[in-house]
């Protein structure tokens, strides 16, 4: 029987993950029972997941969900609020074209020495040791950057912190509270006085973005560049101060693959019947493409993975999530040599939240100076 992929799991940072070889076991496009009812469909082929990642005929706009989905875990429909994560074609080419030249490759490594800056203040200010890297530095690194972009003032940080947490808790109201915290924190960036990324988006986006929308950009920024960063930072930490002895280039790139921020993509939906791999889908189907099976499968050719997507959703911000693992990695070598895991490496946990987000240690407890 196949195991529910959208299971809630922990597990130690060795042990196997039973999931991804049976998903793949079961062919190209497996059906599986969605968390919100009904079914759904997960592609685990890399040939196949690229096609469907650039069929205009599968869109992500979540007014195609199926009509009985509980939409408690949906964005607001691309009508109700538009977005990068919920917009295709025309609109969602305009919207990533204001977004595309702030996180370009030349524009993220001019700010290499900044984030290499912010990787070190953050580590040599973190207290008596030993140091949960996954409580004290994953979180707060990616968000300071971010911050420190866009222009939004630094003595905000720690109520964006705690609004980016407040974005898992199963409260009811709680995501929606802190989607609209984290967005009023964001208007800072856009006084006169400031002059960082968030007021240059509001000088690029398409002729009638409201401010609500501008504001809704920003959290979007936000919360998806810490969570493309957070989950990979203690598996990067934890392999580095294993013993790993790669370039760091290789260690970002071998650990996205392995552990990419996040399992499957989020949701899309056919907009009419069609087939796939053999498999007749109805209009309004949940499909996902399983990142982390198709990324891991020891038959897949050497190559580019699928860690930030594929197609005109890629993840605009991949550029910069790679120069912070660097970074991270880079001042641990440098300014922390002696830095080491305070407990064994094989008795790390890592936890899987369930549904389609992310799998991060539970902890990564340091100490920076042996």
């Amino acid at each position: 029987m196949l195991p529910d992929p959208f299971a809630a799991t922990t597990r130690g940072i060795t042990e196997p993950d039973l999931v991804r070889p049976a998903l793949r076991a079961a062919g190209p496009l497996v059906e599986v029972a969605a968390p919100a009812g009904g079914s759904a469909w997960i592609v685990t082929e890399e040939e196949l997941a690229r096609e469907v990642l650039s069929d205009p005929r599968i869109a992500k706009d979540p007014a195609l969900a199926p009509e009985k989905w509980d939409r408690a875990g949906l964005e607001q429909t691309a009508a109700e609020q538009p977005s990068l994560t919920t917009l295709d074609g025309p609109d969602h080419v305009l919207l990533r074209r204001a977004h595309a030249p702030l996180l370009s490759a030349k524009r993220i490594q001019a700010q290499s020495g900044r984030i290499h800056e912010i990787a070190r203040e953050l580590l040599a200010d973190l207290g008596e040791e030993p140091v949960d890297l996954m409580d004290g530095f994953s979180t707060r690194f990616p968000l300071t950057v971010l911050l420190d972009l866009l222009g939004i003032p630094l003595d905000l940080l720690d109520d964006v912190v705690d609004a980016c947490r407040r974005m898992s808790s199963p409260e009811p109201g709680a995501q929606g509270e802190a989607i609209g915290a984290i967005a009023g924190l964001a208007a800072a960036g856009l006084t006169p006085d400031r002059h960082g990324l968030a007021a240059e988006l509001r000088d690029r986006v398409p002729a009638g973005t409201t401010e609500d929308d501008l504001r809704y950009h920003l959290f979007s920024l936000i919360f998806a560049g810490q969570l493309t960063t957070d989950a990979s930072i203690g598996f990067l930490v934890s392999r580095l101060l294993n013993g790993d002895k790669a370039s760091e280039d290789t260690l970002v790139r071998e650990t996205l693959r392995d552990h990419p921020p996040a399992p499957f993509t989020l949701w899309r939906f056919t907009t009419v019947e069609l087939d796939l791999a053999g498999t007749r889908l109805p209009a309004r189907a949940p499909v996902l493409v399983d990142i982390q099976g198709i990324n891991t499968d020891p038959g897949r050719r050497p190559g580019s993975d699928l860690a930030f997507g594929a197609g005109p959703h890629f993840c605009v911000g991949a550029q910069l999530a790679q120069l912070e693992l660097r970074a991270a990695a880079t001042v641990l070598r440098t300014d922390f040599p002696q830095a080491r895991l305070a407990m064994p490496y094989a008795e790390l946990r890592q936890t899987f939240l369930g549904g389609i987000q992310g799998t991060r240690l539970t902890s990564l407890p340091v100490l920076l100076h042996g």
